[in-house]
């Protein structure tokens, strides 16, 4: 790593905040998708409940929160070097 991609200790993302980052930007997902799927699955036949709508969300919410929060974890890790 050269000196212009130093970052100092100040500006580095805590493991808190990535998670809180995460987080937020699931639960905002999670909320466009809900409201995607009520719109979009009739349009191909597929009708399901609210309740059926927030399950399905529901499942893909766990793999995107950890899917946010490792891959942030890891470009972390390779910005240190």
């Amino acid at each position: 790593m050269n000196d212009r991609d130093a970052i100092p200790n100040g500006d580095r993302q805590s493991r808190l905040r990535s998670l809180l980052e995460a987080v937020t930007n699931v639960v905002v997902g999670y909320a466009l998708a809900v409201a995607t799927q009520i719109m979009v699955f009739p349009w191909f036949g597929i009708e399901t409940g609210v309740s059926e709508q927030l399950t399905i969300g529901l499942a893909f919410v766990v793999v995107s929160l950890a899917r946010g929060y490792l891959l942030r974890r890891v470009f972390e890790r390779w910005r240190r070097g």
